[in-house]
């Protein structure tokens, strides 16, 4: 609720510095004291826009900060300030400070961090419902009476929202299958020819590389071709250097043991035939590997083209063409599967379509008989606020389909008709600004709304209107705040302002060029004073004071 209004250069006031309790809180004084201007300042907090005429003359700037308290931050506000980045510690104040320059443009702050304007819009719902001569908000606003229905109602909102989140997560399931489905038959035949080459050219993985490596060494075998050969020729035979160490070595063995010296000769020479050997054998080895077949490099070359263009003409790497042949089969078995698929997905969207219409059905009904007794409940409030003549009506009306949604298949709007007769219409069109204010209260009241506003306000809802109407609307405003926590009324009636637990007295004064706008919360004699000046105007008689007292202990 708001607990704290301070103002500063704001038209003609000065410095201004108002709390504000729970309850129902007054507002009086005489015409042109400046109650609007208490209405604009807060204006600002809630968003409005920021006009230069607004700052007072002769100042650079002017400014204005709400503090609200809440015993838990509400959701909604909370989600906004989160979104916004903006912190707020559990228990502490909500501190909104709206800045106007007087040469144009405006600053926000939302505990002491800088806010948007849009913001300030968002939190105004949840804040402050403002409900006066030109109300274009709260309960005049269709947006919100299908919420006010449903909460009145007792409508099952919850389920309903998860029945249709429901059948939208199965629609749009089926929709995929369904496109999945349409695209794979669209690419049936192109499947079924990739697939006919990649099964014909059969790749395995790991092929490139080894074709790669046999044409490398087949083509090294074509250079070292003739060097290769020479080795040959040079390491067989009997003239070969490998045969005459043989040889000397054969020799050697039968005289060796003549000297040591022979020995170690005999050794070192049998170690000599062994490298020889094996140097051979690695020749022999490598003539084998680097053999140059013309045919064979043709075929090898021939296969590593057919892959690295497959590959190309897939966009993969060769390594993965195995690959790409599952996901092509798979491809073409869920085109053979996706009849059954689809079938079984239509059957569930059906399901989950026929939960939804239940659910909405029953919504409907809840609906249809909750108006019936919102009506009922706002009829019996017409009379005494002196609207007998007028009725009221909500309408719930079904939508087609296309405009079906998570609060259903209804639109609800709250509809009215102020002379016998005549047709209903939006509460807006129809009804004047006093008429207006006084359909507002009747309906709050009859709704006993909750979880609205924090704090709500009615300016001058008892305009031209007097005696046992003005006495019913201080009545119900009255019992409005026993129910919502905090009310504020702009009044000019003393039925209504005897009505407030706090009453602040609006009042304006000059001296010399220089005018200022002064707000006081009165005491019981003051109270008692302001009752009776408004009771008997300019001058107050004994008889006025005697009245005041009567009405103030009648409340």
């Amino acid at each position: 609720m708001l607990t704290r209004l301070s103002i500063r250069n704001i038209v003609l006031i000065e410095a201004l510095d108002l709390d504000f309790a729970r309850g129902l809180g007054v507002l009086t004084g005489e015409t042109g004291a400046g109650k609007s201007i208490l209405l604009d300042a807060l204006g600002l907090i809630l968003g409005d826009r920021a006009e230069t005429s607004l700052v007072r003359a002769g100042e650079d700037k002017a400014s204005v900060t709400a503090s609200f308290e809440f015993a838990a931050l509400p959701a909604g506000i909370a989600a906004a300030l989160d979104d916004a980045e903006i912190a707020i510690e559990p228990g502490e104040p909500l501190l909104i400070r709206r800045q106007v320059k007087a040469d144009g443009g405006s600053k926000a702050f939302i505990n002491d961090q800088p806010a948007s304007v849009a913001l300030l819009r968002e939190l105004a719902p949840a804040l402050v419902e403002l409900h006066g001569q030109h109300d274009d908000r709260g309960l005049v606003n269709p947006r919100g009476h299908r919420m006010l229905l449903d909460r009145y109602a007792g409508t099952d909102v919850a389920g309903l929202e998860r029945a249709w989140a429901g059948w939208a997560r199965a629609e749009a399931q089926l929709s995929e299958a369904r496109a999945a489905v349409e695209q794979a038959r669209a690419d049936e035949d192109l499947l079924v020819a990739h697939l006919a080459e990649l099964a014909a050219l059969d790749p395995a993985i790991g092929e490139e590389e080894r074709l790669a490596l046999t044409r490398a060494d087949m083509q090294k075998g074509e250079k070292l071709s003739g060097d290769l050969e020479d080795l040959r020729h040079l390491w067989e035979g009997s003239d070969s250097p490998l045969a005459a160490l043989r040889v000397a070595a054969r020799k050697l063995d039968r005289i060796a043991d003549q000297h040591p010296l022979l020995g170690e000769a005999l050794a070192a020479l049998d170690r000599a035939v062994i490298e020889a050997s094996e140097a051979e054998d690695k020749l022999r080895e490598a003539a084998g590997a680097l053999v140059h077949d013309p045919l064979e490099l043709e075929r090898a070359e021939t296969r590593l083209f057919e892959l690295r263009a497959a590959a190309r003409k897939h966009r993969c790497e060769v390594d993965a063409l195995p690959e790409l042949m599952r996901t092509m089969r798979a491809r073409l078995d869920a085109i053979e599967s996706g009849e059954a698929h689809l079938g079984a997905l239509e059957a569930a969207a059906r399901e989950a379509r026929a939960r939804y219409v239940a659910a909405a059905e029953a919504a409907h009904a809840a609906r249809v008989a909750g108006a019936g007794r919102l009506d009922r409940a706002v009829a019996a409030e017409l009379a005494p606020l002196k609207l007998d003549a007028a009725r009221f009506r909500t309408a719930v009306t079904p939508l087609p389909e296309e405009r079906w949604g998570a609060s259903g298949r209804d639109a609800v709007e709250f509809l009215i008709a102020t002379n016998p007769g005549a047709d209903f219409a939006p509460l807006a069109k129809i009804a004047s600004g006093g008429e207006l204010s006084r359909f507002i209260l009747a309906l709050k009241v009859a709704l006993a709304e909750k979880g609205g506003a924090a704090t709500i306000i009615f300016d001058e809802i008892d305009r031209g209107v007097g005696g046992a109407v003005a006495s019913a609307i201080g009545e119900r405003l009255s019992r409005l705040a026993a129910d919502e926590g905090q009310l504020l009324a702009v009044t000019h009636s003393p039925q209504v302002a005897a009505r407030g637990q706090r009453h602040y007295f609006i009042t304006k004064a000059s001296s010399g060029t220089v005018t200022r706008t002064s707000v006081v919360l009165l005491d019981a004699a003051g109270r008692q004073e302001e009752i009776a000046r408004m009771l008997s105007g300019a001058e107050v008689t004994p008889e006025a004071r005697a009245q005041a007292d009567r009405l103030l202990e009648g409340v």
